[in-house]
């Protein structure tokens, strides 16, 4: 079964009150799509971060196993870089995954995949961006991202709000900005219903090329670290094949020093 979302606490609630935007009442009601996904994408979330995070990946039958990692991120300006390598099981130890995300929407993210038994770096073109990562239910894009959007990709459109869990969220819906953004991401749509304080979008869904509901992204834990608005749990679920994956974060650390030198294919091969 599902577990229930989690509620905010009060505690993380006023915690956030100095850098949540400063909404009016009765300002979500005008404000539009481009602006909601703005703010989301305004969300602070420091220059550089560590974190451990662990996979649980369930198939249809309810049979689930687990992968560790180690990831890092820093901000070098306004490029964002990101590096993850696997630690356990054995058979996923020493895979890693690079990607430089840059703030130029016209220029093409460049991102590698280190496989250990093919000894090799690997390019993942932008083309790829929305398949799935490495036999998860999240898509290297939502890996990259961090639960930002690219506003190039879409066009916005406020859809009011809807009561989760007590809380009014602003639903967004958005459609890929060109055919070429379609084929990439594999979605005709997709619906955020954001949380304004928090300056996440609470659940995701996601339609196929189709029409028909594919996954669904629902963040389940969220706490202040270090002042910062911090994703402690992500679930995701393939509504075709049944299987789901869950990211669950730990040793969050925004003020361990994270150098220059690890964001790089040598290091990618090398490992930790």
């Amino acid at each position: 079964m599902r577990p229930a979302l989690k509620l905010f606490s009060a505690a993380v609630i006023a915690a956030t009150a100095s850098s949540a935007p400063d909404l009016q009442a009765g300002a979500q009601d005008v404000m539009t799509g481009d602006e909601i996904i703005a703010m989301v994408n305004a969300r602070p979330d420091g220059v550089q971060v560590t974190r451990d995070f662990t996979l649980e990946l369930t198939n249809r039958q309810g049979d689930t196993r687990r992968e560790e990692t180690q990831a890092y991120r820093r901000y070098f300006g306004e490029e964002k870089r990101t590096i993850i390598f696997y630690t356990e099981p054995t058979r996923v130890r020493g895979t890693g995954f690079l990607t430089f995300d840059y703030p130029d929407p016209s220029i093409d993210d460049d991102q590698w995949l280190y496989l250990p038994a093919l000894r090799k770096v690997r390019r993942i073109s932008a083309s790829d961006r929305g398949d799935f990562f490495l036999g998860t239910d999240f898509t290297y894009e939502e890996i990259k991202k961090e639960q930002k959007v690219e506003a190039s990709d879409y066009v916005f459109t406020a859809k009011g709000t809807e009561m989760v869990d007590g809380r009014e969220l602003l639903v967004v819906e958005g459609v890929p900005s060109t055919d070429a953004v379609a084929r990439e991401l594999g979605v005709s749509r997709v619906v955020w219903r954001v949380d304004p304080e928090m300056q996440l979008s609470r659940k995701t869904v996601y339609y196929d090329q189709n029409g028909n509901l594919a996954r669904t992204v629902t963040i389940e834990g969220v706490e202040i670290i270090d002042g910062f608005i911090t994703t402690t749990q992500l679930l995701a679920e393939n509504h075709k094949t049944g299987h789901s994956s869950r990211i669950s974060f730990s040793g969050t650390d925004y003020e361990a020093e994270v150098p220059e030198s690890l964001f790089s294919q040598a290091r990618l091969r090398r490992g930790l």
